[in-house]
């Protein structure tokens, strides 16, 4: 089944294509949590979802689901706000197998020779639930039509495309450069880490950026959003702020709707925000209130007083730099996949898998064409015998060590 948007106003088929008009408003269900206990994160799931209508009437019984979830680069503890609670997910999954459905959970990590779910507790938790957990580089990507503003082809990865449903589990939290984060900007996650880098070398500044994001989220728009708002961050997000207390989950099949409410329950205006608003104007979803029916929850009931928002606003290096010289520090920051001879057993597994064919094997030597290079890491991902190195360019590498610096700093702070 093609991945298909419903929103309340216009129904969309990927890559963001009207097929179909309604008069009915976007509906996003608003539901009380106050913490990620088992028991009380299964109610309110239930809550909100009943509000929609039920889940059994959201997604068909044994088919395909994949849950896209929020995780970032280093990989983090749940506790500090950044990524999709595993425990939050634990009570999704478990009302998706009710209905009997094959479910992939997963995101794209850029990781070192380690599992990246360990820290997180995704690992253990998905094991225990019987749910299949991928690293998007493990499956590889598909090159696609785009039809965007900015994008009109990209690398997606299969699992995404070839599910029936997709199910979107952000987190609600702040951006030093879009702002806020939510909904629209977690399927950003669905392509290569390294294409992601070199969207923000292309893309510097808020507005295209944006845009963007939009672009992506066009070609696998999720059928059903569930937003982790029981801790959400503010300040200096979507990795450097403070986990503040929200205590709300949010649902809506509408995305844009969903992070129209979310943004506004944190203080935003939400129609000053790039993404939700060129997502309305291109019917890709709601992103005007007044045309959203909330249900459960009133939003002036749950408003999050005093969210602080990014001091830095669309991004301190991003207002101050050139955009050249910009995209230059984004350059530095991306790694660099290299063969090593000695480890190499010639078993063609990165070649498969490299969807641009940067990884060549030619007179019995295995090599990786920086040139066509997307840095998506699949090679480094697939390789079981350690023979791909990721290598840091060493301004990236001075860039790195200040930003983990900085980063202590503040948490020390704290």
């Amino acid at each position: 089944m093609l991945p298909k948007l419903i929103t309340g106003t216009l129904s969309f088929a990927k890559g963001g294509t009207i097929i179909e008009k309604s008069m009915k408003k976007s509906k996003v269900a608003i539901a009380r949590l106050r913490d990620y206990q088992s028991k009380n994160v299964y109610n309110a799931l239930k809550k909100a979802l009943d509000l929609l209508g039920g889940l059994e009437n959201i997604l068909k019984p044994q088919t395909q689901v994949f849950v896209k979830i929020n995780l970032l680069s280093p990989e983090s503890l749940p506790e500090r706000a950044i990524i999709t609670h595993p425990d939050f997910t634990r009570e999704v999954l478990r009302l998706l197998k009710d209905l009997n459905l094959k479910i992939t959970v997963g995101d794209d990590i850029q990781v070192r020779g380690k599992d990246g779910f360990l820290p997180s507790g995704y690992r253990k938790m998905c094991n225990e639930m019987g749910v299949r957990l991928v690293n998007l580089k493990e499956a590889g990507f598909r090159e696609i039509e785009c039809h965007g503003q900015q994008i009109k082809r990209t690398y997606v990865s299969p699992p995404l495309l070839d599910s029936d449903y997709i199910i979107n589990l952000p987190k609600l939290k702040t951006h030093s450069l879009t702002i806020y984060t939510g909904a629209v900007k977690n399927m950003f996650g669905i392509i290569p880490s390294g294409l992601r880098h070199a969207y923000h070398r292309r893309f510097p500044k808020n507005e295209i950026f944006s845009q963007m994001l939009v672009d992506i989220f066009s070609c696998a728009p999720p059928h059903l959003n569930i937003m982790d708002a029981v801790i959400a961050m503010d300040g200096e997000g979507p990795s450097g702020g403070n986990p503040r207390k929200a205590g709300i989950i949010l649902a809506s099949k509408d995305a844009v709707a969903l992070d129209a409410v979310a943004s506004k329950i944190a203080g935003f205006k939400p129609w000053d925000l790039v993404a939700i608003q060129n997502a309305h104007e291109r019917g890709l979803g709601t992103g005007r209130l007044d045309e959203i029916e909330v249900v459960g929850e009133k939003i002036q009931d749950v408003e999050v007083k005093d969210f602080k928002h990014s001091a830095i606003g669309v991004g301190f290096l991003r207002r101050k730099l050139p955009s050249s010289l910009y995209a230059v520090i984004q350059d530095q920051l991306v790694f660099i996949p290299e063969v090593k001879k000695d480890k190499c057993t010639i078993c063609l597994e990165c070649v498969k898998i490299c969807p641009t064919g940067a990884a060549k094997h030619e007179q019995n030597s295995v090599w990786i064409n920086k040139s066509i290079c997307i840095h998506c890491m699949c090679c480094h991902e697939i390789c079981r015998f350690q023979a791909i190195r990721l290598k840091q360019k060493p301004i990236g590498k001075i860039i790195r060590g200040l930003r983990s610096f900085f980063r202590t700093v503040n948490n020390w702070r704290r």
